[in-house]
């Protein structure tokens, strides 16, 4: 069935695409609150940028986990911008969690490992999904794996989201100018260097923050992206058990086996790494739970500043936008839907896992 979507709130947005809450509504009024990722107007002439967003948007239609957000449709507006309509997560991001961490100067050693582990979850199905019809696994790789693309909700439930770089059996694409895509400080060695990568490269990503998170510090930054992807080619990990005396010998080495230089000393799998985590939950009698996420996620919203602006004129436009969208699902035919057609997207569905 057809859904009308209405936008309340831009939430944020970068170089190539902007994020709005909103509202799904059927012709039968059923409404449920989602996220509307928009790219950018500029970016809708870019072949190669649009291919590569719907690349996400159409390889995400099939990842449903409690630990991935959920997306729902593909859209298009009348001018031709497109939009993608996911699960929106009443929250926060890990990065804006770990900004408040800093400023506080807190470090909670149990926290940092449970939503580590619920990450290493939703990695792990993506790593490991099979197509649906021949049973042949599809070697998803994320390859975007950074705080602010993890999440966290109000109600303690930890999501991967923008699977925006993430293809089936590739390898990471290097620009005109040589610049490897994805967050720099947050590439694996191989992907740095242009090398085919497989799930690995996510485990190096997670290994990454589960450092950053014990010890407060960045472990690969530079104010040069040249500077920065030389730092996470040469993989030199200091000791976080010397930097915060909290985090013993032992989590120390699993942190650094997940970022081996060298994929085959790493750590094997998402699995893998959260396993380790978790045995080291259970041999230290740590008991973290999602009312540990909740509570977490109360503080970091507890110290924002409310927000007192209103919708803003932009948001108005882009309001009348989404109000013009239609899905790019459609039926076998190319017609429009009619009112509580359901979506017949079988061929589609193979069309797009056989790529």
């Amino acid at each position: 069935m057809q859904a009308r979507y209405t936008v309340l709130e831009r939430l944020g947005g970068g170089g190539q695409a902007e994020v709005f809450r909103g509202v799904s509504e059927t012709l039968q009024g059923f409404k449920k609150s989602v996220a509307i990722k928009r790219v950018l107007p500029n970016l809708t002439t870019n072949n190669q940028f649009v291919a590569m967003f719907l690349d996400e948007a159409r390889l995400s239609l099939f990842l449903q986990h409690a630990n991935i957000v959920q997306v729902f449709d593909i859209s298009k507006a009348d001018d031709g911008t497109y939009f993608l309509v996911m699960e929106f997560v009443d929250g926060c991001d890990l990065k804006v969690l770990m900004t408040h961490q800093q400023a506080t100067n807190t470090v909670d050693v149990g926290l940092t490992l449970y939503i580590m582990i619920e990450a290493a979850k939703g990695l792990h199905y993506a790593h490991t999904l099979e197509h649906p019809q021949t049973g042949k696994p599809l070697g998803i790789v994320h390859r975007d794996v950074s705080p602010p693309n993890i999440m966290m909700s109000k109600n303690g439930e930890v999501k991967v989201v923008d699977f925006g770089l993430a293809k089936a059996d590739s390898q990471v694409e290097i620009t005109e100018k040589g610049i490897v895509k994805g967050k720099f400080s947050y590439l694996s060695p191989e992907a740095a260097w242009g090398q085919p990568v497989d799930a690995r490269t996510d485990v190096f990503a997670l290994g990454i923050i589960t450092w950053e998170m014990l010890t407060g510090r960045r472990l690969f930054y530079a104010d040069d992206p040249h500077k920065t992807i030389e730092l996470v080619r040469a993989a030199r990990v200091p000791s976080i058990s010397a930097i915060n005396p909290k985090v013993d010998g032992e989590l120390d080495a699993m942190v650094r086996k997940a970022l081996a230089r060298e994929p085959d000393q790493r750590t094997p799998s998402a699995a893998d790494f959260a396993d380790d985590l978790a045995n080291h939950l259970f041999a230290r009698e740590l008991k973290v739970t999602s009312r540990n996420v909740i509570n977490a996620v109360k503080s970091v919203r507890t110290a924002k500043k409310p927000s007192t602006t209103g919708q803003s004129l932009i948001n108005a436009l882009i309001a009348d936008e989404v109000a013009k969208m239609t899905s790019i699902v459609e039926n076998p035919a190319s017609e429009p839907l009619k009112p509580g057609e359901l979506v017949d997207t079988t061929d589609w569905a193979s069309e797009l896992l056989d790529k």
